[in-house]
């Protein structure tokens, strides 16, 4: 069992390519313990004979929310699974440190929650963003109000109480870009959490324009399989000493199965992710010739995510796939479409989506390691398949009323 004592990560060997750095990263000292693969600790909890020098440890926590030095204690205060995920994390994404929580969502959650510890419980935010984040914050579950605006609104928008700002680029589900450098100068000393779900740090490193929050659903490309979940902030170690006070006072912890699950995920992100870019680069330029496509969106960054609006029927579109998976999240090793109105940001209010973006026409898809021709000749017979029952529809004619509601 892995019972090495947690230590900060190492300042980042800026020598070392990420393909190297996402292979080694969190595994430096495998060979000096004999080992190869990293070890999973399934402790819970961990034996002591010193309740007094236990005591302190558990202050020393309490008042800095430093990693402890020796064995954690207790699962929810640290493990060494867990560490080597966050140690690689950090490390991939340029910051000091990462805190790993059991999915995106308690990531989230743990940051709006330390930020509100401080009394800053205003957040402005940029739409859209991943419908449960929205809704997160729109409902206002955790005391904070939220005040939505474009990035050229957000200096104006901030507050005294402002304690954050949040955006996501490419966005979820439009893969709307926004400038992060500019976005950042327009927060002043107001932290920028950038969402970097989409990208990854394959494809952008927001702390290098200027972010000092980065936020993964690390369950979507981090893992890469589609079987494991998990979430995870990379900042700076002042921040991430008050995200694991929160984790260890609500309870968020990762599983350490989950962060060696992730770990392994980290070795092969950055060949996942470019092969799969390409293939979505070329489904991209495919489907913008199509007469069957009313609009494509994908980033100039690039990247495998993939959304567009039919002229005709969506969800007939979504029966008609057989080798892509109709199915909500992204990033798995195979491609994934799913209506976002319908699914991933249902919960959002239907005059915000649309002002957002988030037509009852689009469709967004993952699109994995599959042969694009095969991947192709897939959404070929689905997209067909929008005008079985509407013939007309793919004649010119317009396709307004196919839908109910309209767009």
């Amino acid at each position: 069992m892995d019972t090495e004592t947690p230590t900060a990560p190492p300042v980042p060997d800026r020598s070392r390519a990420l393909a190297t750095e996402a292979v080694h990263a969190g595994r430096d000292d495998l060979a000096a313990l004999g080992l190869h693969t990293p070890p999973i600790d399934l402790s819970t909890t961990y034996p002591s004979y010193d309740s007094r020098a236990e005591a302190e440890r558990i202050d020393t926590f309490a008042t800095t929310g430093a990693r402890l030095e020796g064995p954690p204690v207790y699962a929810r205060l640290d493990n060494p699974t867990t560490a080597r995920f966050e140690t690689a994390l950090a490390r991939l994404e340029g910051t000091e440190s990462a805190v790993a929580f059991a999915s995106g969502m308690a990531a989230l959650t743990a940051v709006l929650l330390a930020r509100a510890s401080m009394g800053l419980r205003h957040v402005v935010a940029v739409r859209p963003l991943y419908g449960c984040s929205d809704h997160l914050l729109g409902a206002g579950l955790l005391g904070t109000e939220v005040t939505w605006t474009d990035p050229a609104g957000i200096a104006e928008a901030i507050r005294p109480e402002t304690g954050l700002v949040v955006v996501e680029t490419p966005a979820n589900p439009t893969l709307a870009e926004v400038d992060i450098r500019a976005v950042a100068h327009s927060c002043g000393s107001v932290p920028l959490l950038v969402d970097n779900t989409f990208a990854t740090p394959v494809l952008q490193r927001p702390v290098e324009d200027g972010a000092r929050i980065v936020l993964h659903s690390a369950t979507k490309y981090l893992g890469g399989h589609g079987d494991v979940m998990g979430g995870v902030v990379a900042c700076d170690e002042e921040f991430a000493a008050r995200l694991r006070q929160v984790r260890f006072a609500t309870g968020g912890v990762l599983h350490p199965m989950a962060g060696f699950l992730l770990l392994r995920g980290l070795a092969t992100l950055p060949v996942r992710v470019r092969a799969a870019s390409a293939s979505a680069a070329e489904l991209s330029r495919r489907l913008t010739a199509d007469p069957r496509v009313a609009r494509v969106h994908y980033p100039e960054l690039g990247g495998a995510m993939v959304s567009f609006e039919v002229h005709g029927d969506p969800h007939r579109v979504i029966s008609a796939v057989r080798l892509v998976t109709p199915a909500v999240s992204l990033g798995s090793v195979d491609t994934l479409i799913q209506h976002p109105a319908s699914i991933s940001h249902r919960i959002v209010d239907e005059g915000d989506r649309h002002a957002s973006g988030v037509g009852d026409r689009l469709l967004r898809m993952s699109v994995g390691l599959e042969d694009v021709e095969d991947l192709w000749a897939d959404l070929d017979r689905a997209l067909g398949a929008q005008y079985a029952e509407h013939p007309a529809a793919g004649t010119g004619q317009s396709a307004a009323g196919l839908l109910v509601g309209g767009q």
